[in-house]
């Protein structure tokens, strides 16, 4: 019995029924004819404490989860020049897409009965979109360098920074210790970092890859320029986490500084980052179902978290998809890039679970905001896949 138990809990066991879940989502999405983004994370619920109980959010699961999002967002970045997605218009996507969620998350939660520090943690919650879930379904289905697919990319990295900001206010008002100089702060590293990340990435880095790819070591073991690469995209991973911004804002900037690289072992720098992706990705998306648990939900909760995920979804569309008409972006555009906004995936479940280690919320809140998170992860995709992009896929088909 304890061989039996050693074995399942071994790390070669563990990683093997991941595979085989991420598999299963393959399979299920196939199946519903959807994105494997929405395949992956219902095999994740299945297998998850909701039903069958086979998988947890251990710290091996989350560990991996971690680097999924930082390999994913650094094969994202590949696609993108820097200049492509710095842009005043997203600015403003981004911030609207930023207040009006907060504003609205906030209301509700009072609405229901919430205290006021609850309340200020529920509208946090709703402000960062998870970049990692739509840049995957972009990508999967041939839009990422599309005007849209650009525009949701260059404000979601902006919207993700502004969320940390949102986060750390939220802490301080709840705290009772918010000052103008603590903001200042916050705003002074972030662009300090961003900036000085851009100018040694194209100044440095890409040129020191240029001449490692030249060196007689690559040309005899061409993968040590792939290794090169995934070293500077995770230092710039925890150089970000220093600072205060999310990790994977800095795997997304180590991207985009090796984008358009000419490389004479650009194939297998290609294809390395391709087959990470594919492994840890989909680890990190089964993660995304294993962190619900059905079992506490009541069916008071029901409406609470139906009436969050229908605030979630009106306040991304609204608040991103008015400012991108606005900038002159015509209506389709904009109304994909509102829904390219609204999945809330990893960052909306870290600062509900914030709220609940700092007994800011209660259990059952915690589980709103998750299931509300997952909720509006799985919509996008499914409004993508058989309403916006029907056309393309059946001139594909």
């Amino acid at each position: 019995m304890v061989a039996e138990q050693g074995i399942l809990a071994s790390t070669e066991f563990q990683m093997s029924l991941l595979l085989f879940v991420a598999l299963a989502g393959y399979l299920i999405a196939y199946r519903i004819n959807q994105s494997a983004v929405v395949g992956i994370i219902l095999a994740g619920i299945l297998v998850g404490p909701s039903l069958l109980g086979l998988v947890t959010y251990t710290d091996f699961v989350a560990t991996l989860a971690h680097i999924g999002a930082v390999v994913l967002l650094f094969t994202i970045g590949l696609e993108f020049e820097i200049r492509e997605i710095i842009n005043l218009k997203y600015f403003f996507i981004a911030l609207m897409g930023i207040i009006l969620p907060w504003v609205g998350g906030f209301f509700l939660a009072e609405l229901f009965g919430f205290d006021y520090a609850a309340s200020i943690f529920v509208g946090t919650a709703l402000t960062a979109t998870s970049i990692a879930i739509t840049a995957n379904v972009l990508q999967e289905m041939g839009k990422l360098r599309s005007p849209a697919g650009q525009a949701i990319i260059g404000a979601a990295i902006i919207d993700d920074v502004l969320a940390l900001f949102a986060l750390t206010i939220s802490e301080e008002i709840v705290a009772q210790m918010i000052s103008p100089g603590l903001i200042l702060i916050m705003v002074a590293k972030a662009v300090v970092f961003i900036a000085a990340a851009i100018f040694l990435g194209r100044a440095v880095i890409c040129k020191s890859l240029v001449k490692i790819d030249a060196t007689k070591i690559a040309h005899k073991y061409p993968e040590s320029v792939f290794i090169y690469a995934m070293m500077i995209a995770f230092l710039y991973s925890m150089a970000a986490e220093f600072v205060g911004l999310s990790a994977i804002v800095g795997s997304f900037l180590a991207g985009t500084c090796f984008a358009g690289i000419k490389l004479k072992s650009g194939k297998i720098f290609k294809e390395g980052a391709e087959h990470l992706q594919i492994i840890f990705a989909s680890i990190f998306f089964i993660s995304l179902g294993v962190l619900i648990d059905l079992h506490i939900i009541t069916l008071e909760l029901i409406w609470f978290i139906l009436a969050l995920t229908v605030v979630a979804m009106l306040t991304k569309i609204i608040g991103c998809g008015l400012p991108a008409i606005l900038g002159k972006i015509n209506r389709k555009d904009s109304l994909i890039i509102g829904i390219g906004m609204a999945p809330r995936g990893e960052i909306a479940m870290i600062v509900a679970l914030i709220g609940f280690s700092n007994k800011i919320i209660m259990q059952d809140t915690y589980a709103a905001l998750v299931l509300m998170s997952l909720l509006t992860t799985l919509i996008p995709p499914l409004i993508f896949r058989n309403w916006l992009f029907k056309e393309t896929r059946q001139e594909k088909l």
